[in-house]
């Protein structure tokens, strides 16, 4: 039993080993590599002139990404127009080696069609027309003949996104208001914490929410309880002289998420108990409300270095 299951285990790495085969070469230098990687650098530089004398008379370019099953790709001639107008488009484009990636040049074995480059870059610029950023991973195949031109060029990328499109049109988002009942509620928040009535101020917000402002750590915000405590330790070392409001508060109900949104502006007048000194706090105030009315989260934007000697 034992001989049986000694030759069995031959027989299986026999046959793990023979189920491998070489194929080729694959070089991490190479003229191949240099030639499209400076070709790259002169097609996002909108150099067509640059770019033509690495191109084979045959170029053609593929979008990896097309499912048509007839798309024939963009000949030399288009590919180059397209080049030379991606400046009008694309502003302060850069085009660099992925962190840890960097391109190879395949040589099949039985591939008569010739080499083969492969790349993995990261792209970056901005839209021109509507000033949307571009930022995204961009994968390459090249296929050059035995002059070391490009014959073929297929892209794999991810660097565009659905908000180019949607900035060609114009299109609501929802309703300002002027005055309305979480305008109500939103100043009688701020008043109510002007005269120090705090269990009025905290009963217009649910009880799971949450709150933040312009110096909290991104991704963190303080609860209910924790921002009670908060406000307790403002308060015993400073008085409030008032909340004056600046302009006036906008009620924003997006169509987007049906998000319902109060922005307010104020300058609280604060007088340091230690010294009677006072300061003038310019601070918004961004409060996103639920359907009830109630108050979710409160965003506060100020610098607290006005409170600074």
């Amino acid at each position: 039993m034992k001989k049986s299951i000694i030759i069995f285990m031959m027989m299986f790495t026999i046959i793990t080993y023979s189920q491998k085969k070489k194929n080729g070469t694959v070089y991490i230098d190479h003229p191949a590599i240099t030639v499209v990687e400076v070709m790259q650098q002169a097609m996002i530089a909108s150099d067509a002139d640059k770019v033509a004398t690495y191109l084979a008379d045959d170029f053609k370019s593929f979008n990896g990404v097309n499912t048509n099953p007839n798309n024939k790709g963009r000949n030399r001639e288009d590919f180059l127009k397209r080049v030379s107008t991606f400046k009008d488009f694309v502003n302060y484009a850069s085009l660099k080696r992925t962190n840890g990636a960097y391109p190879d040049a395949l040589e099949y074995k039985d591939d008569e069609d010739g080499l083969w480059v492969q790349t993995w870059d990261s792209f970056k610029g901005v839209h021109a027309v509507t000033g949307v950023k571009l930022d995204g991973p961009v994968h390459r195949l090249f296929r050059l003949n035995d002059d070391n031109k490009i014959v073929s060029m297929i892209t794999y990328s991810s660097t565009t996104n659905g908000e180019i499109g949607r900035s060609f049109s114009t299109r609501t988002n929802g309703t300002i208001y002027k005055n309305h009942d979480n305008i109500n509620t939103a100043r009688k928040v701020i008043r109510a914490f002007e005269n120090s009535d705090f269990d009025k101020a905290y009963s217009f917000f649910t009880d799971d929410a949450r709150f933040s402002n312009s110096e909290t750590p991104r991704g963190e915000a303080l609860t209910l309880t924790e921002y009670k405590e908060s406000i307790k330790k403002i308060r015993e070392t400073s008085d409030v002289e008032s909340f004056d409001m600046n302009g006036y508060p906008d009620y924003l109900n997006y169509e987007f998420r049906n998000a319902k949104v109060v922005q307010s502006w104020w300058t609280i007048r604060l007088i340091r108990k230690s010294d009677g000194k006072k300061f003038e706090l310019p601070i918004l105030y961004i409060h996103d409300f639920n359907d009830d009315g109630k108050i979710t989260r409160s965003s506060a934007y100020y610098s607290s270095k006005v409170l600074e000697d």
